[in-house]
């Protein structure tokens, strides 16, 4: 019995120096883990400059030509011939469809027929106004039987002036039994076949007048202001996407369209090459891009180098050796770079590789740059980039949410939705 009881004393004994050992290890390992926190951290970083950029907006539109019009007959009928088809190349005063002219054809000669009647009933009042004018010389009758006679010469005379306007206006009733062409052009549409009545005014054939082109975009909104002001138009066409064409706003529409909420906007082709007129087709896909160069200076830096936090979009300024986190505003979209538009001036130091792994006040190593082509392709994505930029004040970060919260965040592309 008295050797069991040692025993049991002798245990908490080992329990305590085991329970010691281990609290040292624990200490042990959190001093390890705060070292390696201040380590320093190698990191890839670049100094940013501000200069101007150029804010690129891209739209998609077809081809059409400027002037585009429905020819439709002048009289009522039935068409007896359609000479035409779609895509038919017309020159002016070509016959392109043909009415039944029977019916304007009697309808002129009963017209013709009125006007001899008329000239018949005024050469017999000039005969009687002639008797009348001899007797009244004669006395043998009053003056008022002579003056009734002369009234209705005059009344003889105008009744053959109508019926010669009435035979003019019949013959060209006539005459608009034939639909011609007035311009030069391409026929783009036909809307009605032969044995169809159409009535007068309804178009029945669309011709594309030759020779100027233009590409109908829709813009939205939010780029309206921007596009007005662009000073550089380029335009791919999907068919030969290598060759670029120059173009030139020529319209945009003061109101939006009632079905697409866009405005319609009209870019005329310039300076086409006579390779490009003959490729060139009404209805082909067109790419058109819109180039204004912002009014101030704004911060370029690669999308590696955001880092975000709550919400908070910022980046690691290096100064001295040691890095902080900097609130920013993101503005636009330039390739795989990022335009600020808030946040950083020019000169300082941001590390654009290795942000995730850092802490405000951490020591860094700096590593040589990458070589890399710099982005050519910038992006419109916000309005923000067409005023001058403004700085950062001590609410950046909340700013910066705000702003973000109406611009769009960055997707895994880089993009602003």
């Amino acid at each position: 019995m008295r050797i069991y009881s040692t025993w049991l004393f002798v245990l908490p004994a080992r329990l305590l120096v085991l329970s010691v050992g281990l609290t040292g290890l624990l200490f042990t390992g959190c001093s390890k883990k705060d070292t390696a926190g201040d380590a320093v951290r190698p990191v890839r970083a670049i100094q940013i400059d501000a200069s101007q950029h150029q804010v690129l907006a891209e739209y998609s539109g077809n081809i059409q030509a400027r002037i585009e019009s429905r020819l439709a007959f002048q009289v009522n009928g039935k068409i007896q011939a359609r000479k035409v088809d779609v895509g038919t190349k017309v020159k002016a005063g070509q016959l392109l469809m043909q009415l039944d002219p029977v019916d304007l054809q009697l309808a002129q000669r009963q017209a013709e027929a009125s006007l001899n009647a008329a000239k018949s009933n005024l050469e017999l009042a000039g005969f009687e106004l002639k008797r009348f004018q001899e007797l009244r010389k004669t006395n043998a009758i009053s003056q008022s039987a002579l003056d009734a006679k002369n009234t209705a010469f005059e009344s003889a005379r105008a009744t053959v002036e109508q019926a010669q306007a009435a035979v003019r206006n019949q013959s060209n009733q006539t005459l608009y039994a034939s639909l011609v062409s007035d311009v030069d052009g391409v026929v783009t549409a036909i809307r009605a076949e032969v044995g169809q009545v159409v009535a007068a005014g309804e178009p029945v054939v669309q011709v594309a007048k030759a020779g100027e082109l233009e590409i109908a975009v829709g813009i939205p909104e939010n780029n309206v202001e921007m596009i007005s002001r662009s000073t550089q138009v380029k335009i791919h066409l999907w068919a030969n996407p290598s060759e670029t064409i120059s173009g030139k706003l020529r319209e945009l529409s003061p109101v939006a369209d009632a079905a697409t909420r866009t405005f319609a906007a009209k870019i005329s082709l310039q300076d086409l090459t006579p390779k490009q007129v003959q490729w060139v087709k009404l209805g082909m896909t067109a790419s058109v891009q819109f180039a204004v160069t912002t009014s101030g200076s704004f911060v370029k830096i690669p999308l590696s180098a955001l880092y975000q936090e709550k919400g908070v979009t910022s980046v690691w300024v290096v100064e001295q050796g040691l890095v902080k986190l900097v609130p920013v505003q993101v503005g636009g979209v330039s390739g795989n770079d990022i335009l600020l538009t808030a946040g950083l001036t020019a000169g300082q130091t941001v590390v654009t590789a290795g942000v995730h792994v850092l802490n405000p006040g951490q020591r860094v190593l700096v590593m040589p740059p990458e070589s890399k082509a710099a982005s050519t392709e910038p992006f419109l994505t916000s309005q923000t980039l067409l005023a001058p930029p403004a700085n950062v004040d001590t609410k950046g970060a909340a700013d910066t949410k705000a702003g973000l919260e109406t611009k769009g965040t960055l997707d895994a592309k880089g993009a602003v939705k």
